[in-house]
């Protein structure tokens, strides 16, 4: 067990035996299921004398989280050991974790599945706490709505999301993407060709990453029309400069003994650009792919503030906002959150099948 294990465990523990001595003054049929997570969590104390399993944390932290939602408005007001209980709770869930992580490290790429299990913990850990403040603590609905009520609104309002979804991310995004690192890929090429545009381009090009989102947009919008192509046209702009900096750096990531041996095959500067230079600048090509991926979801959401028609998530959500419909707000959030990490995610597991004999791949 690690210091920070131990130090996990043992204030998991003790803040459950804690939390359970104020319960008693509680009638003991009140929270019972609370009041039989903390008493489990007492007893995990007994780790420090005999072993204790890794999963049985697992069971603990999720009984803590269920018994926490279900007692819920059922003492009024709420009490302090109610508190101490949530903090408990995502104590063992944190406890679990770290220790799966230490399980698996010796061999994370035979678990890849099991893996999963700590991104996945980690994000319910903090749903389960967000739920629990918000409805616990009374917080204004306008302030920060619920979890469980932006799902509710998600459930109800599928039509008018995937309507939002597809203008904003399948057209202004993908096509935008597309467009904002294939030209950024294309000058690069260019300006590694040639010493005048690598001149002339790349100061050129840092003027243009260096244009605010808020100014260039509504000047995109009269260019090419409140529709998704002048959204498109931003996420160009916010994707061509990354792309093309780190296509630069990496067609000279090369060294220069790597280039002297292609000369001696009489390999020319197509050969050596096929064979040598572009695969030793996928890495660097991948990094621009992956920080575009989530600045074009951003430039496309900010740029529908500016004119749009009556679709997409970035004019839905400065409607609702004015509306002071923020469980749609969030809905929209939460749609943009989810498109953008699979988006990340599917680019990063291309990553791996193309760069995969790159020491940054190898060891993830």
């Amino acid at each position: 067990m690690s210091q920070l294990q131990f130090f996990l465990a043992l204030v998991a523990g003790g803040l459950s035996a804690a939390a359970l001595a104020l319960s008693v003054v509680t009638p003991l049929e009140t929270a019972l299921l609370l009041k039989a997570f903390l008493a489990l969590g007492f007893l995990s104390l007994i780790r420090f004398y005999r072993p204790f399993g890794l999963w049985a944390d697992g069971i603990i932290a999720v009984l803590g989280a269920v018994a926490v939602l279900l007692s819920i408005g059922v003492i009024a007001p709420t009490p302090p050991f109610f508190w101490m209980a949530l903090v408990a709770a995502w104590l063992f869930a944190w406890l679990f974790v770290e220790r799966l992580s230490t399980a698996l490290a010796p061999g994370l790429a035979d678990s890849a599945g099991l893996g999963l299990i700590i991104p996945v913990a980690f994000g319910l850990t903090i749903l389960v706490a967000w739920e629990v403040i918000t409805r616990a603590g009374n917080v204004p609905q306008v302030i920060l709505p619920p979890p469980s009520m932006i799902g509710a609104r998600i459930a109800a309002s599928v039509p008018t999301l995937l309507a939002d979804f597809q203008q904003t991310f399948l057209k202004a995004v993908l096509i935008g993407y597309a467009l904002g690192c294939g030209l950024g890929f294309v000058v690069a090429i260019l300006i590694d060709r040639s010493p005048f545009l690598k001149s002339g381009l790349l100061p050129l090009g840092n003027f243009v990453s260096a244009l605010p989102i808020v100014g260039v947009a509504p000047i995109m919008v009269m260019w090419f029309g409140f529709d998704w192509p002048s959204k498109a046209a931003v996420v160009v702009i916010m994707t061509f400069f990354p792309m093309l900096v780190n296509t630069v750096a990496g067609l000279n990531a090369s060294s220069a003994i790597e280039r002297d041996l292609m000369r001696t095959y009489a390999a020319g500067y197509w050969q050596t650009l096929m064979k040598l230079r572009l695969p030793a600048a996928g890495p660097f090509i991948f990094n621009a792919l992956k920080i575009n991926s989530t600045l074009a979801l951003i430039g496309a959401i900010v740029a529908e503030f500016f004119g749009t028609p009556i679709v997409g998530m970035g004019f839905r959500i400065s409607t609702e906002v004015g509306r002071m419909n923020v469980d749609m707000v969030w809905a929209e959030i939460a749609v943009a959150a989810v498109a953008g990490s699979v988006f990340y995610g599917v680019i990063v597991l291309i990553e791996r099948g193309v760069t995969f004999w790159h020491p940054s791949v190898r060891g993830a």
